[in-house]
Formats: C-alpha cells, sequence, structure tokens
C-alpha cells in the first residue's frame, strides 16, 4: 500500500515504514503527525482524489528537525568587477511513516436508504 500526500507545496509518494524529508514542520521531536491531505492512495486499487482522497489520513512520526547541505550562490558579472557569494541551508523534518488509513465508505445502497428515511 502507498499513499501520494502533499505538504510544504510538495508532493510525496509514501508507504508505510518509509522515511522521508519534508520542509520544515512545526512539530517537536518523538510526536505524531497527521497528513489529511492524500492526493491519491493505492490497497490494491487506485483511489484518486478530486483534489484528496475523502476519509485517508497518513500517520507519521518527526524523528528529527535538521538543515540540509549548503548550496552555494555565486554571482557573477564579465568585466565589471561584480561577483557575489551566498550560501543556502535548507530547513527539513525526517518523518517514519508509520500508518497509512482511509475510512470504510458506506455503500451506495446504505447511502440510499439513509436518504430515503
Amino acid at each position: 500500500m502507498y499513499a501520494i500526500i502533499a505538504t510544504g507545496g510538495k508532493q510525496y509518494t509514501v508507504a508505510e515504514g518509509d522515511i522521508i524529508r519534508v520542509e520544515k514542520l512545526e512539530a517537536e521531536e518523538g510526536k505524531k503527525f497527521t497528513f489529511d491531505q492524500v492526493l491519491a492512495l493505492n490497497d490494491g486499487t487506485l483511489k484518486v482524489g478530486t483534489p484528496t482522497v475523502a476519509g485517508a489520513t497518513v500517520t507519521a512520526t518527526v524523528l528529527g528537525n535538521g538543515r540540509g547541505k549548503k548550496v552555494v550562490v555565486y554571482k557573477y558579472k564579465r568585466k565589471t568587477g561584480y561577483h557575489k557569494k551566498n550560501g543556502h541551508r535548507q530547513a527539513y523534518t525526517e518523518l517514519k511513516i508509520e500508518a497509512i488509513k482511509v475510512k470504510a465508505k458506506k455503500s451506495a445502497k446504505a447511502e440510499a436508504e439513509v436518504a430515503a428515511e
């Protein structure tokens, strides 16, 4: 079973037991974090959301927060003596995916009975 979740303006394909790094989340180390923006879910059959899958959640444990490797940004213009060097380290949160859950949807027959009453 796998799911596609959206967080931090990016999409991640996750399965139970995966360890992923996402854009920094406001969560403490060791705490649980739940993603409710599940864009697609595959549990034998593919369910694609419009835009999200109703009732689907992904639960993860926060392993820690950190900063990535430095990316050097160097600007240079020839013949003018202009050059500028900057660096950037992106903050991230490391997560371990614990569970992918989807609430069972009522059948069309059950919904019709409730609507009839």
